[in-house]
């Protein structure tokens, strides 16, 4: 066996219980990807949590995880059922309220930080929402943290933070600086941020609106002909916040080798040969043709994890830093650059049961 799939399996046997007898809090815990950390939580994929608890201010919604796990009767066989029972708990509050955070925060091990105002046009229009919940709302996160014994924050970021354009970039970069540079402040947890791009199939995605075009015969709209996305599956986004808070040292971006598409291409297959119309309605404000996973600067930074991903070490100089130049990335990460074929993309898509 050589020494790299040896290290391989090393690796996995350490990420396989990353979370066992941990307390796990998941800021954001509804939302579509943190829904499917929950769900991974529950299954001890990665190990066996000694508690997870759910906080979003979403009442409605944590009703429905509520009934889905401890009210489902078809699920009363299943492991994910079990642990619901024994170690799921649920916390209705704010992140912009640091008073509602002081009543979960100190009894976590590791805290996530899924919590977010993620669509573009609303933080154009309401960037004051934006700065509280993507600013202000983890730097409260951070100060409760670093009064209790969390041991882990991650704090989850987005394509759009690199060399931002929108409010919402502008925001979730910021919050990426608040997280790496709380790692200097006495009596911190270790911090560390996960960025990647878009989630296939999630809440408020492009594919669910382009199917339900498609599926009533309407116009496509697509908002430049020449766009192109990142492309990942909630699955791929909860195993880089998994490998980040196995692997990551402080202050540590982790990121996905992640594929991406044309747009004007991933239309044409989700319409299977369907005769559709397509109407370019221009950019958004501050919508980019091409997002980036890193920027040029940061590549110098920046250090192949595995075939699967990055990790981008700090800027701060007071973080010690141990780089071979011959091995940091050579250039920017642009979804302009790794695109997929149409028909791998096609497979892409139909490997994970989008067509």
């Amino acid at each position: 066996m050589g020494l790299n799939a040896f290290k391989r399996i090393l690796e996995r046997y350490k990420l396989i219980g990353v979370f066992e007898n941990q307390r796990v809090l998941v800021l954001g815990g509804t939302g579509s990807l943190g829904s499917a950390l929950i769900k991974v939580l529950l299954n001890g994929q990665y190990g066996s949590p000694k508690r997870v608890i759910v906080f979003s201010r979403d009442e409605a919604k944590q009703h429905e995880m509520q009934v889905s796990y401890l009210g489902n009767l078809n699920e009363t066989d299943s492991i994910s059922y079990r642990f619901a029972k024994e170690k799921l708990g649920f916390a209705i509050g704010d992140v912009r309220d640091k008073n509602s955070l002081l009543r979960v925060v100190p009894e976590a091990d590791i805290v996530i930080y899924a919590s977010a105002m993620k669509h573009v046009p609303a933080c154009e229009y309401f960037p004051w929402q934006a700065i509280q919940t993507n600013i202000i709302g983890v730097n409260n996160v951070i100060e409760v943290a670093q009064r209790s014994e969390v041991k882990t924050l991650v704090g989850v970021s987005t394509d759009k933070a690199v060399l931002p354009l929108n409010v919402m970039g502008m925001t979730k970069a910021l919050q990426e600086k608040l997280v790496i540079q709380s790692n200097l402040n006495i009596g911190s947890p270790r911090s560390v941020v996960v960025r990647y791009g878009n989630v296939i199939a999630s809440r408020g995605s492009v594919i669910p609106l382009f199917k339900h075009q498609i599926s009533r015969d309407m116009p496509i709209t697509l908002t430049d002909i020449n766009m192109t996305r990142f492309l990942l599956t909630l699955d791929d986004a909860v195993s880089i916040i998994v490998k980040a808070i196995n692997l990551g040292l402080r202050g540590e971006t982790f990121i996905p080798a992640a594929p991406s598409a044309r747009m004007i291409d991933l239309i044409e297959i989700l319409a299977m040969e369907k005769k559709i119309e397509i109407v370019e309605i221009g950019r958004r404000p501050g919508e980019k043709i091409h997002e980036l996973l890193f920027s040029e600067e940061e590549a110098k930074r920046t250090l192949k994890v595995d075939d699967a991903s990055y990790r981008i070490t700090p800027a701060l100089p007071e973080f010690e830093n141990i780089l071979i130049p011959k091995e940091v990335c050579q250039g920017e990460f642009s979804s302009a650059d790794h695109t997929l074929s149409k028909e791998e993309l096609k497979e892409f898509l139909r490997l994970r049961q989008v067509i």
